[in-house]
């Protein structure tokens, strides 16, 4: 992986036996699907069966914390990823959906006890979530491949931890 990615994994993982979701937000297509596009590739690389991996979407990043917890559910899977693409503009509607979608991840992590992966971009142009999307060739990576790697980890890793208690 390139430019400040996850690196490599301290050791290798095998995703053979878990059911991973990705859902996707629809705003800012381009990027969207360069994301789950690399998530995708590197769930795959890592052993998930293609038939284990569920892609959905959701209108927007705001509403991935919902959606996410109707998937969890709905697929009984090992992890999900939300993936989510935000934009600074010029009013403060960036600020206030972040915090909201972030805290929502989060609280949904927590309290399921499922790992869900934070797959939200916040950016402050274009620009760079081009570059955070592998869009714009040597000058990042795609997150989407450390997304798709650190579901696989921590659902392995915490699979004892679990408390399906959707």
């Amino acid at each position: 992986m390139a430019v400040k990615g996850l690196g490599e994994l301290d050791q290798t993982y095998d995703g053979s036996k878990l059911k991973i979701g990705i859902l996707h937000a629809r705003w800012n297509k381009k990027i969207i699907d360069s994301l789950v596009e690399g998530c995708y590739k590197k769930l795959l690389s890592m052993g998930v069966k293609e038939e284990n991996i569920i892609i959905e979407t959701v209108p927007g990043s705001f509403e991935l914390p919902y959606g996410a917890k109707a998937m969890l559910k709905k697929h009984n899977l090992d992890a999900v990823i939300p993936i989510g693409v935000l934009i600074k503009g010029s009013t403060m509607h960036f600020e206030y959906i972040c915090d909201s979608v972030t805290k929502g991840l989060m609280n949904l992590q927590l309290e399921s006890g499922y790992p869900v992966i934070f797959g939200v971009l916040t950016c402050l142009t274009e620009e760079q979530a081009e570059a955070r999307s592998g869009l714009i060739p040597g000058k990042m990576h795609n997150h989407g491949e450390d997304w798709g790697a650190c579901a696989v980890e921590m659902a392995i890793k915490y699979k004892d931890f679990v408390t399906k208690s959707l």
